[in-house]
């Protein structure tokens, strides 16, 4: 019950201090939190649990938010505590007025980074959602190469007479070779692991200890040369766990994970006690200016830091940090016993004021961890921040995220931008195609992801199933697979099977494993500049133009064969032109035989040069017109445009049909121009 409100960190310190007081009161001293053996022994089980079981989807997707939070808020929080403490320093009396500029950074840089073991120890207690517990615990593992360069940093700095520009850029290129240097040694650790257990099928029983040798060597290996550990554990842990898991047993899987989580589970539980112990048993020096104010300037820089760094990072985040998640991640800014084993190495004869840094870095670890740590999970319960949804993935689950990933990278590619989902998708391909095959025993290499998690889920699901006792309570996601081989059932007399041996039954599984589960590699990969040219585009566009031609043409052609009004005459002239010859003005029933105009509104042609056709009459030839036909005139046809599904590029000569609407324009009378005269034709012959 006393655990449900107080964190376990919290009372492991306590009990440090029930210890420390209980051998102190007995005339014996007190153990101290020895840096070397808190670095060498205590921390690297805690970081490789950390490291290995990373849940490596939500940390990537983050990346860019963790490395701002870890990077730029870490160097935030060191200058401007070391800046405000310099200034309390020079303000607060005779006692402070000896530690200069330098020693302040130094305290600053010790102090500003936030504690893996801290935030783990009460982050997991309290169950928030996984966005937030990847920010603050990310943070707290990348934070590490800041620390350890500012630290290395402003230690030798002290040694310095003079500190030069030349010093401070190589300070600040040593930050890059700190941080990528710790990541490459990872990297090769973790790869060696790897290539080392696709030999070890033959001896299981040591295939967990390659796993603890090399990334302890890794760690070694990054602190030997002043490289940060931590980032070698976690590269390591990361780049060794697929392949790792991929070759080893399913025991020998078991042993990894249940002796990483006690021995980290030992050490996290030793350091707070040691950090209780050490708090009785070391020598202290109280300084009320100094300690308020470390202890105050602390909660505001972290406030600061995180309320301007979400600003910024939100102007280019989808799913936004809220007022809630900020304060959440402000409030989980606690510190530990890095910072403590840190302080405690320094040496006294350049930081006499060591005494004072370790009592004031002990009350700001106690007021995160036990004030902090405390209201942490009534203040999420009366926010209602989201938490933890502990789900088991599914199938279905796997599948959705597959297929998202995937038509996500195509949507980048097809707009041209090179997002992570790109180099995610880069990635896997390249590990598909190379490292899979040099890093893993067997056909396991080509084993599609998804086929690997169902065999996965499978294996887990029958576990379950045994250790309950019995095939009872079946689960529905357990397939009649799995439950045949858990409890073969003998097979009915009269139903014959065909015999097959152990070569067939193999060479049947891997013409399936090879051709099944393989349609992402039939399909061509997208990419913008390699796309086929549609050989209709040009076609398309051709008949785009055309119409748009077509629709000019046509309304010049309406404004150049408009006839000319009639200028008005009176009524009584009318009648008296009507009456001297009424067949003149009598309309024209008979238009069969009339001259034809065609003009094709889709050729290039100005409306000055229209195509005369069928000038002459029908079945005259070359005599000459009659009167009756001259007085007739000419017919027009204007082309009909194609309609929305056809165009004269696929299907030319629509215009000869006879469906063609004919539209007919008497120009018999053409206003106030003369009449032609009798017996000559309206068009002379020879044009």
């Amino acid at each position: 019950s006393v655990s449900n409100i107080v964190p376990e960190s919290c009372l492991l310190i306590v009990v440090g201090l029930l210890v420390g007081g209980l051998i102190k009161g007995v005339g014996e001293k007190p153990p101290i939190l020895n840096s070397d053996i808190f670095f060498l022994f205590l921390l690297p089980p805690i970081i490789l649990d950390a490291g290995y079981f990373l849940p490596l989807r939500q940390f990537t997707e983050n990346l860019g938010t963790i490395l701002i939070f870890a990077v730029v808020g870490t160097l935030w929080n060191a200058f401007f505590l070391g800046g405000l403490m310099y200034a309390v320093c020079q303000l607060g009396g005779p006692g402070l007025n000896h530690i200069g500029l330098l020693a302040n950074l130094l305290f600053g840089s010790i102090i500003s980074a936030v504690d893996p073991v801290a935030v783990l120890a009460v982050f997991e207690e309290i169950h928030i959602n996984e966005l937030l517990h990847i920010l603050v615990f990310g943070e707290s593992l990348l934070n590490d190469a800041v620390t350890v360069v500012l630290y290395h940093l402003f230690e030798e700095f002290a040694t310095f007479e003079q500190v030069t520009i030349i010093d401070i850029i190589l300070g600040f290129l040593s930050f890059f070779v700190v941080s990528l240097g710790g990541v490459f040694v990872g990297v090769i650790y973790g790869v060696i692991t790897a290539f080392t257990s696709r030999f070890t099928s033959h001896i299981r029983v040591i295939e967990p200890l390659f796993v603890f040798l090399y990334s302890y060597m890794a760690y070694l290996s990054a602190e030997l040369f002043h490289l940060s550990g931590i980032m070698a554990l976690i590269a390591s842990g990361v780049v060794m766990r697929p392949y790792v898991e991929a070759n080893i047993s399913h025991k020998s899987h078991t042993t990894i994970k249940y002796f990483l989580k006690m021995w980290s589970s030992v050490s996290e539980t030793l350091i707070f006690i040691f950090l209780g112990v050490s708090t009785v048993a070391g020598h202290h020096y109280w300084n009320w200016t100094f300690v308020i104010s470390t202890l105050l300037f602390c909660l505001i820089a972290r406030v600061l830091g995180v309320l301007v760094l979400t600003w910024f990072i939100n102007k280019f985040r989808i799913v936004k940090l809220t007022p809630k998640d900020q304060f959440i991640i402000a409030y989980g800014g606690l510190r530990g016993a890095i910072a403590f084993s840190l302080c405690y190495l320094l040496d006294y004869k350049h930081f006499g004021m060591r005494d004072m840094f370790l009592t004031a870095i002990i009350t700001v670890i106690f007021f995160t961890v036990f004030v902090q740590g405390m209201t942490i999970r009534p203040l999420v319960d009366l926010l209602a921040v989201k938490k933890k949804q502990e789900t088991k993935r599914s199938i279905n689950e796997e599948i959705h995220t597959q297929f998202l990933d995937h038509l996500l990278t195509g949507i980048e590619d097809i707009c041209g931008h090179y997002g992570h989902h790109h180099w995610k998708d880069k990635l896997n391909r390249f590990n598909k195609k190379y490292v899979k095959k040099c890093l893993i025993a067997g056909e396991r290499s080509k084993e599609p992801q998804l086929i690997a998690f169902y065999h996965k889920m499978e294996m887990k699901q029958a576990i379950e199933l045994v250790e309950s006792g019995g095939i009872g309570k079946i689960p529905s996601a357990v397939s009649t697979v799995s439950i045949q081989n858990i409890n073969p059932k003998s097979l009915p007399v009269e139903r014959i099977l065909p015999a097959l041996s152990k070569d067939k039954e193999e060479e049947i599984r891997k013409i399936l494993r090879n051709n099944l589960q393989k349609t992402r590699q039939r399909l061509r990969s997208y990419n913008r500049h390699t796309l086929v040219a549609d050989p209709y585009e040009e076609a398309w566009n051709q008949m785009l133009l055309r119409r748009q031609k077509a629709r000019q043409l046509e309304q010049k052609m309406n404004n150049y064969l408009t006839v000319p009004a009639h200028k008005l005459e009176s009524p009584t002239m009318s009648r008296a032109r009507i009456g001297s010859d009424p067949l003149a003005y009598e309309p024209k029933t008979d238009s069969e035989n009339l001259p034809i105009i065609t003009i094709d509104p889709a050729s290039p042609q100005s409306p000055e040069s229209v195509d005369l056709a069928n000038e002459e009459p029908k079945g005259c030839g070359g005599l000459p017109p009659s009167p009756e036909e001259d007085e007739e005139g000419l017919v027009m046809q204007v082309k009909e445009p194609s309609s929305p599904g056809t165009d004269d590029v696929f299907t030319p000569g629509t215009g000869e049909s006879p469906s063609n609407q004919r539209m007919l324009r008497c120009l018999s009378d053409p206003g106030p121009q003369p009449e032609p005269e009798e017996g000559e034709p309206f068009i002379p012959k020879g044009q």
